[in-house]
Formats: structure tokens, sequence, C-alpha cells
């Protein structure tokens, strides 16, 4: 990359040859050009800075997998599964059953996670979050995610999938618990929609 140092060194040496072909027009030649400094490693300062979005998400039947993947990749960034130190059973998930682990969890529970917080997270200041929708609200684990981690500086752009509902105050609840960030409006996808999706993600202007 051509740094203003490195500029001013290579405008110089083509001043010196300049001099140096009118030479022969003299009775003397003309004194040597100095030595120029070597370059320094200057701080990219004006260099295009680093992709700072992250796409976070937790999926138990992988609907929200699919839809997360199709944003990352339209968008070229990061990805970050949030994943329970157990995961959900098929059984776990049997929403009609009021002995089911996520009827048990509902009242409010938060589920131990694998990892609480993405690698490198104070780098990234854009959090791309996304969930499934359990009785109108996120996905118990989220509720660890988002207590869990300081949000300051960032911004967080949710969105979810569901059958049918919409994304409500699911929101406004995480919001709540993680007591810091710029949290977004966000927008509600069904399974399959990663196409969608992702036009929406492009749209963001992140």
């Amino acid at each position: 990359m051509l740094t203003r140092r490195n500029f001013l060194a290579v405008s110089a040496g083509a001043a010196a040859a300049a001099l140096a072909g009118c030479a022969g027009e003299k009775d003397e030649p003309p004194a040597a050009a100095p030595a120029a400094e070597p370059a320094e490693d200057v701080p990219a300062a004006d260099a295009a800075p680093a992709d700072t979005v992250l796409v976070a998400y937790f999926s138990a039947t992988g609907n929200t997998e699919g839809v997360a993947a199709a944003i990352a990749e339209r968008l070229g960034v990061d990805v970050f599964a949030i994943e329970t130190a157990e995961p959900y059973t098929e059984a776990d998930l049997n929403y009609s059953d009021d002995t089911s682990r996520t009827s048990v969890e509902r009242a409010d529970a938060r589920p131990e996670l694998a990892q609480v917080t993405p690698d490198d997270w104070t780098d990234y200041g854009t959090v791309l979050l996304g969930y499934p929708i359990w009785w109108g609200e996120a996905a118990w684990p989220l509720r660890t995610f988002a207590e869990g981690n300081d949000f300051a500086g960032k911004t967080v752009v949710p969105f979810c999938t569901s059958g049918s509902s919409g994304i409500g105050s699911s929101a406004e609840l995480l919001a709540g618990l993680a007591g810091s960030g710029d949290w977004r409006e966000g927008e509600r996808f069904s399974a399959g929609a990663g196409d969608e999706a992702a036009e929406w993600a492009a749209g963001l202007g992140l």
C-alpha cells in the first residue's frame, strides 16, 4: 500500500532524477539528493476497517440456523452459534407437554450455555441476533445470552423464526435483560426464508 510517507519518498527520488538529467548544462554536478529515510510501519489509519458485524443465533430445530447462515453468507460476516450445555431433544421441545423441558423452563429459567460470550466479542460493533419464538418470547437460552454479555456500544438487530407468531415484544424483553446496547426493531421470518432474510439484512446498510 502506498502510504503518505512512501509517496513523499518516491516524489523526492523523481525530483533527484530530473536534476541529474540537467547536469550536463552546468559546470558542476548537482548535489546528491539526501537518502530517503526508511519507511516506517505506519498504523493503517486510512485502511478499510475490519468487519465488525456478527450473526449470533440459537436454533433448536435448524430453522433459525438456516436463516442465520443465509444472512451471514450474504453479508460475508462471522457467525456464532448459541448452544446450550445440554442440547434440547425432540421430547424437550414438546410444547403441549406440561412436563417437557421447555414447558418447565418457561417460567424463569436461564439455561446453561456451552459458551456465553463469543470469541473477540469486543471487536464487534453490530450483532444480528437470531432465535426461534417460544410462547411469544425469544427462546429461553437467549435470556442467558442477553444477561451474560455486555452490549454497551453495540447495535443489536434481532431476527426470529416462527410458524405463525410475530416477533412481538421478544426483542424488547431481551434488551431489558441485557441492560445495554442500541437495540433496533427486529424482523420475523418463516422456516426456509433464507433468501428473504438475506435481502432484509443486505438492506440494513451494515
